[in-house]
Order: structure tokens, then sequence, then C-alpha cells
């Protein structure tokens, strides 16, 4: 019997399922035929009617193997590098994370807690957690330090300040054990804060966002639901925001508080019901648009993120209608989509390979495309998914 893994529920209903779905979404592969080699797995997304969790039933952490061919860097976006700027300001000048030890787990390049250790006058001190770092182990005169390994309950003696985590507990299929190790290794600080940032899976339901849902993000939360884990570790929130265009929860919690049960999840239900009962048709539809913009010319994804990167191989997985993908990160371009082989380019590109449509994966990045175009004298047309 499945039972949900933050409340244990066994009321719990699948609405999504998907065979043979690449495993990363991030992973650099360096020929078109690596690409169609990437391991695979199956999505069983289900929600769990008590506390509103969503899940992949059907997740195999030991297909997964993240370390340097993994790359989910966005800085190279003014827009995101804003937005990660905006954060760090609002940690230190707003919420009071100054002369703190931090602990960041997966902390990817490191570029998050970095800009926390080096914000001015703030004393931070940071210690990043993630297999996938590449870098030097030590910085800043060893203010800062990595370590490359996952965080887990053999680092809960490390005492911390401070913990941050940015898009990693989606990643994690049994959350509570990962926030009880926090909660130790918090236990001996009273003032200690904890700062997560998740996506919004109410967004992606509401808004029926077929390729959002990936094998990588086993365990997407709403509102209701990162509350109740948390809780349930002794650590009750303090404050819940919509941030990133809804898309995502910025989440706030303290140490030692009271445990609640879970608040109703009917309306998440309700979403993921109507998520299953019209993803035939949203799929249809998809397809149907870019066939008729392939017959105008060449048509790309901008954006070679999970996103983009989940729809290529939903949509277009005998590679007939998408020429490439267009992605800002250096380190992608050149490389091919994990699970198609689709080609990443750079912008530049755009021009000599003939592309005519370019369908925006994320709205948030709109203006900064269309700037970019703009500054190129390009002809191609953004096209703004709906």
């Amino acid at each position: 019997m499945i039972c949900c893994p933050v409340c244990d529920g066994k009321d719990v209903f699948p609405f999504l399922s998907r065979d043979d779905v690449p495993v990363h979404q991030n992973l650099l592969c360096e020929s078109e035929a690596s690409a169609r080699a990437v391991n695979t797995g199956r999505l069983q997304m289900t929600v769990c009617a008590t506390c509103s969790f969503v899940f992949n039933a059907a997740f195999d952490l030991s297909r997964l193997s993240y370390g340097e061919g993994y790359n989910n860097c966005q800085t190279h976006s003014p827009y995101f590098e804003a937005y990660v700027s905006d954060l760090t300001r609002g940690l230190v000048e707003e919420s009071g994370v100054r002369n703190a030890l931090i602990v960041e787990v997966g902390c990817g390049s490191g570029d998050f807690l970095r800009g926390l250790v080096n914000y001015p006058d703030s004393g931070n001190r940071g210690i990043g957690f993630d297999p996938a770092y590449t870098g030097a182990a030590t910085e800043l005169n060893g203010k800062l330090r990595f370590v490359k390994e996952y965080y887990g309950p053999e680092h809960a003696s490390l005492a911390a300040d401070v913990v941050v985590s940015r898009h990693v507990i989606e990643h994690v299929p049994q959350p509570i054990p990962l926030l009880q190790s926090l909660a130790k290794a918090l236990s001996g600080s009273s003032q200690a804060k904890v700062f997560f940032e998740t996506p919004n899976v109410d967004w992606i339901l509401s808004n029926q966002v077929v390729w959002d849902f990936f094998y990588e993000h086993c365990s997407l939360f709403n509102v209701r639901s990162i509350a109740y884990a948390f809780e349930r570790a002794s650590f009750p929130p303090k404050q819940t925001k919509l941030v990133f265009g809804e898309q995502y929860l910025w989440f706030e919690a303290a140490l030692n508080g009271t445990k609640t049960s879970p608040a109703a999840g009917a309306d998440t239900v309700a979403l993921a019901q109507a998520f299953g009962r019209n993803y035939e048709a949203n799929m249809k539809r998809a397809k149907q648009t870019l066939e008729a913009l392939a017959r105008k010319g060449k048509v790309a994804l901008w954006g070679a993120g999970a996103k983009g990167t989940t729809f290529a191989s939903i949509i277009d997985a005998d590679k007939t209608l998408i020429d490439c993908l267009i992605d800002l990160n250096p380190d992608k371009q050149s490389k091919y989509v994990p699970g198609t082989g689709h080609a990443i380019v750079s912008p530049k590109e755009i021009g000599v390979r003939g592309v005519k449509h370019a369908i925006l994966m994320n709205p948030n990045y709109a203006a900064e495309c269309r700037a970019l175009l703009a500054g190129m004298k390009s002809d191609c047309e953004l096209v703004m998914w709906s």
C-alpha cells in the first residue's frame, strides 16, 4: 500500500503516469547518442488528500547520479540574478542573517552562499554541501568552505545558526528524515533560522503546466504541506511567501515548535484530478501548436532547463518539430538535451540556424528575451506559451 511520505496518510490518489522519462533534466550530455542513452524511470504522480503533498510513487533514487556532469545554474540570466540578489539582501537586511554560521544544503555552484558570506559587513561564514559542486574547497580566507557530499544525518553534529536550502527538498523522496537531521544540527542554537525555497505545486496544477512534472522532482509542496512537514520535524512555520511569479514557495521556520494536524488538502486534490483529466487534451493542444509553428519555419524552445527538456521529451521525442533549445548558460551550449538529443545553442545561433519562432518555457523571462532579440536585430518571434 502506498502511504504519503510526509504524513503517512493512506488516502492518496495517482493523477499522472508517464513511462520512460529521463531521470535527469540538467545533465550535460556531450553527444546526441549519449543524450539518448540516459537512464529513464517512471512517473506516478500522486496526491495526498490528508496533507496535500504531491509525490512520485514510482521514484527510484538509485537511478539518479548527481555529479560534475550536472548543471542547473540559472544565474546567467539577468532576471534570475536580480531575483537571487534580492533574496540575499532580504535575508541579511530584513531577516537578520548576520554574524552567523550558515549551512547551505544543496549549494550547487555556491553562488548563493557566497553572496551571503560576501555581503558587506554581514560577518557571515558558510559551509555548502553538494555532491555536484565544482570549485575550490575553501574561499574567502576560510570563511567559506564546500563539502562535495549530500547533507545527511552524519552531518547533524555540525552546529549551525542558519540553514538555507533552495530547490533541494523536491529532490528528496523522504523529506521528514532530512528535516529531522536539520533540527538536530540546530538544536544548540536557540535563535536558529531555517529558510527553504521549493516549487509551488499548486501553481503547476492550477496552470496545468504539463512539462513541470519530471523525474528529479519527486516531492512537491504547497503552502499547507510544507508547513506540516516542518512541523513534524519540530520546525513551526514563521512565514510562507509565494515568490518568482508564484512559481516558488519561500518558507521560513523556527526550531522547537508545537506540532499540529495537517490542514485539509481538498483543493489540491481537486486541482490534481482536473490536471489528470485534462492531461491528454493539453498534450494534444501543445503538439498541434508546435506543428502549426513548424509549418512556418524552424522552431526552438527558449530554456534548456527542466521545463524545456521535459517539453521536448514529451512533445517531440523523435526530433521532427523542434530544431534546438536556446540557453544563456555557456556550459549548456554545444551540449544535448537528456533523453531526446536536441542540440542546445546560444541565442547568437538563432539567425545562423534560421529559427523563426522560439517558444518561451517560462514567462518570467519574457522581457529579458525580447530585449536580447531586439539587440541582435533578430526577426525570430518569441512565442509565449499559454
